[in-house]
């Protein structure tokens, strides 16, 4: 399940993601959101949380990140500012130190603790 942070600061675009992600929270949810202010020419500055239930990507979720990796962080690539991931799940953790060097814009990990600075990193 995924929502919209309605606590997100100024200028970000915040999501709290729980449970198994499904392909419908990316089409209408995550998406459109994202889209939408890249087509606004906005620069993006991204808020995801992963709570602690937070069980990974069903698999037609997992087709639904590929598009939109290709759509929004390749070719929309420049528009990306700042990302940053709260989440005490290990296993996301490994996988941003692995990977995150893939992600458009600077990305930055923060425990669930660290939500206001995460959030003050966005903006600053």
């Amino acid at each position: 399940m995924i929502e919209s942070l309605a606590d997100a600061p100024a200028g970000t675009i915040g999501f709290r993601i729980s449970g198994r992600l499904s392909r419908e929270d990316y089409t209408d949810v995550l998406i459109p959101p994202v889209k939408a202010a890249v087509d606004r020419g906005e620069k993006l500055r991204l808020l995801v949380v992963l709570d602690e239930e937070f069980h990974g990507l069903q698999a037609g979720a997992v087709w639904e990140d590929i598009k939109a990796a290709l759509d929004l962080g390749v070719r929309h690539h420049s528009a990306w500012e700042r990302f940053a991931v709260v989440t005490d799940a290990e296993w996301v953790r490994r996988g941003m130190a692995l990977f995150g060097w893939m992600a458009p814009g600077e990305s930055r990990l923060f425990g669930l603790g660290e939500l206001d600075a995460a959030k003050a990193w966005l903006t600053s």
